[in-house]
């Protein structure tokens, strides 16, 4: 197979798998990261066959999908090899995708991965990112608001603070960093007019 016909190849894997899947992971999830690591790359002097590559699988073995167990790197692995993709691409991949989870906190070490990151994160913000937030809350059974609990994973609306809102200090790339001033600004509006109607 030619790149894109890999691509495709992928994309329809991906579509199968996640299609229904609940938490704010679904395929248009990350369909939505490749479209955003798209826009990305066209100002990055990147490999954009290798961005898009990791960009589709990079949910595969999250451990929010696996009870708790990051099975990234084996279900990755798994999955290119019986692609025939080479193991020195496999391993590219594997890295790429080790280095885009904001709860591992590493720091990207190539072009590649930081616009993977940068793409990924960029979905968990702004209105897409809201809605996001809510379906994983509800999908884990977290509470939407509760206003005498402030600590970590104590709602839905707890995880704006600890997480959503550092977002976009952690950019990577220039053109991540302007897309995410913009959804930044429109959480901020949405958290002040939801505690206005909470009369918090």
């Amino acid at each position: 197979m030619n790149k894109n016909e890999i691509l495709k190849e992928v994309q329809s894997y991906i579509r199968k798998t996640f299609l229904e899947e609940g938490t704010g992971h679904d395929y248009f999830h990350i369909e939505r990261v490749v479209t955003n690591a798209r826009k990305i790359i066209e100002k990055e002097n990147a490999d954009p066959f290798l961005v898009e590559l990791a960009a589709w699988v990079h949910d595969i073995g999250d451990y929010k999908l696996h009870d708790g167990v990051d099975k990234s790197k084996e279900l990755i692995t798994s999955y290119l090899e019986s692609l025939c993709l080479d193991d020195s691409l496999i391993n590219q991949v594997n890295e790429i995708v080790s280095q885009v989870s904001y709860s591992k906190g590493n720091k990207p070490t190539t072009i590649e991965a930081e616009i993977v990151q940068d793409a990924d994160r960029l979905d968990a913000i702004g209105a897409v990112g809201i809605a996001r937030c809510f379906a994983y809350g509800g999908s884990t059974g977290n509470i939407l608001f509760n206003p005498e609990d402030n600590s970590k994973n104590a709602s839905s609306i707890q995880h704006f603070y600890d997480k959503l809102f550092k977002l976009k200090d952690l950019m990577n790339t220039k053109t991540a960093k302007a897309i995410a001033e913009e959804r930044h600004a429109y959480m901020e509006g949405f958290v002040q007019q939801f505690y206005k109607e909470v009369n918090f």
